[in-house]
């Protein structure tokens, strides 16, 4: 039993998962490919779909009557608890609440099915600090994380009375959905910051010159089967994907990859980054840059993002905002090659056009930028802290409420949000 229920109230119970619920999951795929999936039929759920504050039957694959009936344990009723147990999103659950159209799960999710605890409690509690360290304790596998079904049943769970675990239930449900309003809230802000950002770019951007010529630059990428992709190590050197530069600025701290030493010296053979280099994804987030700072830390580069090092006459911090602008976004749009894996070519790159600025005239438009977006960078800042405040405070809630830190029927759950109300 995990240590955080040492101390669970003397009414409760220490229990574990197979003592409460079913646990089934799909063992391999029973050879179902993507080309069996229909334009209606039967949900087929995948983990985005259970991965927000209710679970989305709308944006779905559809499979035939016949894989839907072939794992009839795997339909879903209302009351199941859906739990990914694959990939870094697991340890995802929600419950089904409602089932507007017959429905099942893709390998990824685990179908639990309680009868010896309130669906909406079991769902709280897997959702607890507790459980969650329990679960990534409990793993297997580096490059493909996976929770087997052995591991799941073993889950340690409190187990208050059926009728406190309802209080707790509808307590949680009325304090989070609360939070979830703010947090929603603050969404909305962000999206309007994001839209002023974007027209600052535009209007400096699309006012700086009437004609369009094409840049001189140094273009580099690691072409598929250049090198082998790199193995990946606990300490090493770290690799900069496209996740790093998605933000307008490249996140040094989320650079959690590593590579050996003797990879990062075959990748730098082709690709050597420097400060001031400007980076473009070329896949996944397509057309999202950054430029590498003066204080850039040794890294190496990953196959989907493009090295652009411009001419001399040319600023990196005036291409990476005309990259931004909506005009060269759409340019790279046009040019994204319909496959698996929409990419943008290196070709397609080199035909983009730009204002012909002269390079005075690029430091004052960098300068205009800069002080403009500064200033809602530090908004959004200001923002995204109380987001996370939020968001630490609704897990906290959860945690306490299910391992019987308090009694919900006399806590009003007013502090919860305090300090943190627009």
């Amino acid at each position: 039993m995990s240590d955080s229920f040492a101390k669970i109230p003397p009414t409760w119970e220490a229990t574990r998962l197979d003592r409460v619920a079913t646990v089934n999951a799909r063992i391999g795929w029973k050879a179902l490919t993507a080309a069996e999936y229909r334009p209606d039929g039967y949900a087929f759920l995948a983990t985005p779909n259970i991965k927000g504050v209710e679970i989305d039957f709308e944006n779905v694959n559809y499979i035939s009557d016949f894989r839907y009936r072939e794992s009839p344990e795997l339909q879903l009723r209302e009351g199941d608890v859906l739990l990914t147990k694959d990939g870094f999103t697991l340890g995802t659950v929600n419950v089904v609440t409602k089932l507007p159209r017959p429905a099942t799960v893709n390998g990824s999710i685990a179908v639990l099915r309680p009868f010896g605890m309130h669906p909406a409690f079991l769902r709280y509690a897997i959702a607890s600090t507790a459980i969650q360290q329990h679960m990534w304790a409990a793993k297997n596998g580096m490059d493909v994380l996976h929770l087997f079904q052995r591991d799941i049943k073993k889950i340690p769970l409190p187990s208050p009375p059926i009728e406190e675990q309802r209080r707790i239930a509808d307590f949680l449900d009325a304090e989070t959905a609360r939070i979830d309003r703010l947090c929603g809230l603050d969404d909305k802000l962000l999206g309007l910051l994001a839209e002023r950002r974007q027209a600052v770019i535009d209007h400096e951007i699309n006012s700086s010159s009437d004609s369009l010529v094409k840049l001189f630059w140094r273009l580099s990428l690691l072409r598929d089967g250049t090198h082998q992709p790199p193995r990946r190590v606990d300490a090493g050197v770290p690799l900069l994907t496209a996740r790093n530069v998605s933000s307008g600025k490249v996140q040094l701290t989320e650079m959690d990859t590593q590579v050996s030493e003797r990879d990062a010296e075959l990748l730098e053979k082709s690709i050597r980054l420097t400060a001031g280099d400007v980076l473009l994804s070329v896949k996944g987030t397509i057309g999202a840059c950054a430029v590498t700072p003066t204080d850039f830390p040794r890294a190496v580069l990953d196959r989907n993002v493009a090295l652009l090092r411009p001419a001399a006459a040319y600023s990196s911090n005036w291409l990476a905002y005309v990259l931004r602008s909506t005009s060269l976004q759409q340019q790279m749009r046009t040019s994204v090659t319909a496959a698996a894996q929409p990419g943008l070519p290196l070709g397609a790159i080199r035909e983009l056009r730009v204002p012909d600025v002269t390079s005075g005239a690029q430091g004052a438009i960098v300068s205009r930028i800069s002080a403009a977006c500064n200033g809602i960078d530090r908004i959004v800042a200001q923002v995204q802290r109380k987001k996370l405040i939020l968001r630490e405070r609704r897990q906290a809630l959860i945690t306490a409420a299910v391992t019987g830190q308090f009694d919900v029927s006399t806590a009003s759950g007013r502090n919860v949000t305090d300090g943190v109300h627009p």
